[in-house]
């Protein structure tokens, strides 16, 4: 989407990253009548304000019971929200593809608020998931959500947030009987990881890797830079990718992305480091990074939403 000329702006990094000074463009929540979605708007976490837009199918009778997709968007850890077009556009394509309850999750952006603070609100997000599938608060949740089918996923920083809360949610699900819920699942479109040194096509790209580099610096000014265990996820101070919770991830990768690399070594790393589950992976070809936000109409955007569609129901 482009941004109008006479906009103001305060951070560039390109070519995905743009802060206007005043702010992004919203859509409401409600019904949209291309794909039959309903939506609204909830607080999840009183303490700090952060809400998330809430999705079903409107068709869905009061007894059905839905997989539950906890959705954590990209952008960077600065950029977007819930309520933004494309992303609203893509979770009302999803739900009506896959058939789920959704819950798009508004978490805090750097630089206003630093990183970890973002990996926080997800985590504050499992635990409204949690809270109310013991004790039943929001009536969508209620009514239509099946705690056995529970899945976790996000696009781009969405991807990496999905990765680490899957971690957490591992090590605390076993001892804690606050999660009364199971999940079948990780979905990770083009994740957004990245190192110091460069791999695979970052080599033969110096420009796109210096780029790449910048966007981490950014959001986590940190003193281990890339190579700092929230964005590395295979540096020796990470937490190992074996602990990932559920049976099953699902890696999608883009060819033209500069981070195809990191997502296809992913895929490769949790294959085989003892993790017990089923990793899948799917390439869409041509494309780059988040297309399917960008251009959700194209054939290939469908194709990958439904593959996610596809995952999320397999038996």
């Amino acid at each position: 989407m482009e941004a109008p000329s006479n906009l103001e702006i305060s951070v560039d990094v390109p070519p995905y990253l743009r802060v206007h000074k005043d702010g992004t463009q919203v859509v409401p929540a409600g019904l949209d009548s291309d794909t039959d979605v309903v939506s609204k708007d909830i607080l999840i976490v009183p303490e700090t304000g952060v809400t998330a837009r809430l999705y079903r199918p409107n068709s869905t009778p009061k007894t059905a019971k839905l997989p539950l997709l906890l959705y954590f968007h990209g952008g960077a850890f600065c950029i977007s929200s819930a309520s933004d077009p494309l992303y609203h556009t893509s979770l009302n394509n999803l739900v009506a593809e896959a058939n789920v309850v959704a819950l798009s999750v508004n978490y805090r952006l750097a630089p206003e608020h630093p990183l970890p603070t973002a990996y926080q609100d997800s985590w504050s997000a499992i635990q409204w998931a949690a809270s109310n599938a013991k004790h039943h608060q929001e009536d969508w949740i209620r009514d239509n959500v099946d705690f056995d089918r529970v899945f976790l996923a996000g696009d781009s920083a969405g991807a990496n947030m999905g990765h680490y809360t899957a971690l957490k949610l591992n090590n605390n699900v076993p001892t804690n009987d606050d999660f009364d819920f199971k999940v079948a699942g990780l979905i990770m479109v083009n994740p957004y990881f990245w190192g110091k040194e460069a791999i695979g096509v970052e080599i033969t790209d110096p420009e796109r890797k210096k780029m790449v580099d910048k966007w981490w610096s950014f959001v986590c000014p940190s003193d281990k830079g890339n190579d700092d265990p929230l964005i590395n996820p295979f540096v020796e101070e990470a937490p190992g990718i074996e602990g990932v919770a559920g049976d099953r991830v699902l890696v999608t990768v883009a060819e033209k992305d500069i981070l195809r690399e990191r997502g296809e070594l992913y895929h490769k790393r949790l294959s085989n480091c003892g993790w017990k589950g089923i990793a899948e992976f799917y390439e869409t070809p041509g494309e780059d990074h988040v297309f399917h936000i960008f251009n959700p109409d194209c054939d290939k955007a469908k194709s990958l939403i439904k593959r996610i569609a596809d995952f999320i129901n397999e038996h």
